[in-house]
């Protein structure tokens, strides 16, 4: 816990551990984090929340102006997609979803041809569209893409939902008239329930994160930001890095988010009948780690990787789960090897983990009650000893058979001779 980031100390967290007790050092062994604030139907709770986005991502080395965190409301969607009349086909309110998800991927056209009769990428493949009509098409494009909306990305907040003349909930609004040629359709949604209600939700959140001094350089509007999943029932946001990204070919790449989350009022209640109002956030650890190491944020650690097992006879996974779960119960940081390859293959993953040791224990050993193991860190070293001696003497100590019930003292001795 001390060994995190500040931001996560000053919140409630919900952390998923994978073979180990929290403990300091132990920020890598993370799979997931959530942070939750159930109970509170107060938009303030959402602030909060992209609040902390914004303090993880400049406590983990991100600078202003390098991240940016999108907000958006999944009522105005709901509004947008009533109005365009396809809330009740469940198929092709998906398909107007995900396609409104791709506009920074694949541009207005792309966007376009998926709202329409489908898209052909650049392999050949083919994705069904959502089968709109032009206008229906002219307003969904229109609401992520004009000025009107561009201007409301912005946002000109007021001190009331009500809003002088020429405010729509306390955000500005021009012409929106320019946005399509049915004005039937723009009425409707307008009009709606969603857009009124999402859109008050919004100038909310927007007031409360400028009042703590977080402008729109790092909190703002998006109204491209979908979230798939269904549950979601008001605000939705995401976090992306803004700084170009390669891979290791030196391409460049679309990380996209690394943090997402949204309000799931409704989702407690479909398992206990219960209203309960809630809102998440999630950092995708292994995305956020990627992009951060392509951007030079990202130190390796000193901490010493996991004791692999390794897995040389597949009949006898249980053992070796065994194995592993013993060294787990002992406090020492085990890994499986999970994989289908051949134990040259599971020596280099154990070296890309930066293990400092392998639990090997083949038909010979099993037949003895014994175990091996491997000290990688001092096997590494042979190659540089000169005296035969010596040689013999680390070579011993590289590699030894221990009795089964041995095996944690003897793993132990070799942690503690590489402590950092």
């Amino acid at each position: 816990y001390q060994s995190l980031p500040k931001p996560f100390r000053r919140y409630q967290w919900g952390p998923v551990w994978r073979n180990e007790k929290p403990g300091p050092g132990r920020f890598r062994q993370f799979t997931q984090f959530d942070a939750d604030t159930v109970g509170a139907a107060s938009v303030a709770a959402d602030a909060e929340l992209c609040m902390l986005a914004a303090d993880t991502l400049e406590a983990l080395g991100v600078p202003r102006g390098q991240y940016v965190i999108k907000v958006n409301d999944r009522r105005i969607l709901d509004g947008l997609l009533d109005a365009t009349g396809v809330s009740g086909n469940m198929r092709q309110r998906l398909l107007v979803l995900r396609a409104v998800d791709k506009l920074d991927r694949l541009g207005v056209e792309g966007v376009h041809a998926l709202l329409g009769k489908g898209r052909k990428d650049e392999s050949g493949d083919f994705t069904p569209g959502a089968e709109l009509n032009d206008s229906q098409i002219e307003l969904v494009l229109g609401f992520l893409t004009t000025e009107v909306f561009h201007k409301l990305s912005g946002f000109f907040p007021s001190p009331s939902h009500a809003g002088p003349a020429g405010t729509k909930g306390g955000i500005l609004w021009k012409e929106p008239k320019a946005m399509t040629r049915d004005l039937r359709l723009l009425e409707k949604f307008i009009a709606s329930p969603g857009f009124d209600a999402g859109m008050k939700e919004l100038d909310s959140l927007r007031l409360l994160v400028e009042a703590a001094g977080y402008g729109d350089d790092r909190i703002r509007t998006d109204f491209s930001v979908v979230r798939g999943l269904e549950y979601y029932t008001g605000p939705v946001f995401e976090a992306e890095l803004l700084a170009p990204i390669k891979d290791e070919r030196g391409q460049p790449i679309r990380l996209g988010s690394v943090v997402s989350g949204g309000r799931y009022d409704g989702l407690v209640e479909r398992f206990t009948g219960e209203k309960v109002p809630a809102t998440g956030v999630s950092i995708g650890v292994s995305r956020l780690l990627f992009g951060l190491q392509r951007l030079g944020k990202f130190k390796q650690s000193a901490a010493q990787g996991p004791v692999v097992v390794l897995v040389l006879d597949r009949d006898r996974i249980a053992d070796y789960q065994k194995i592993a779960q013993e060294l787990r119960q002992a406090d020492i940081r085990a890994e499986l090897y999970l994989g289908e390859s051949g134990m040259k293959a599971q020596m280099k993953y154990a070296d890309r983990r930066a293990s400092p040791c392998v639990v090997i224990q083949g038909g010979d050993e099993r037949s003895r009650g014994e175990v091996t193991v491997k000290d990688l860190i001092l096997g590494a070293t042979l190659t540089e000893t000169k005296d035969r001696d010596e040689y013999l003497k680390k070579q011993a100590e590289a590699q030894f058979s221990v009795k089964e019930s041995e095996l944690v003292s003897a793993v132990r001795r070799v942690l503690s001779r590489h402590e950092p």
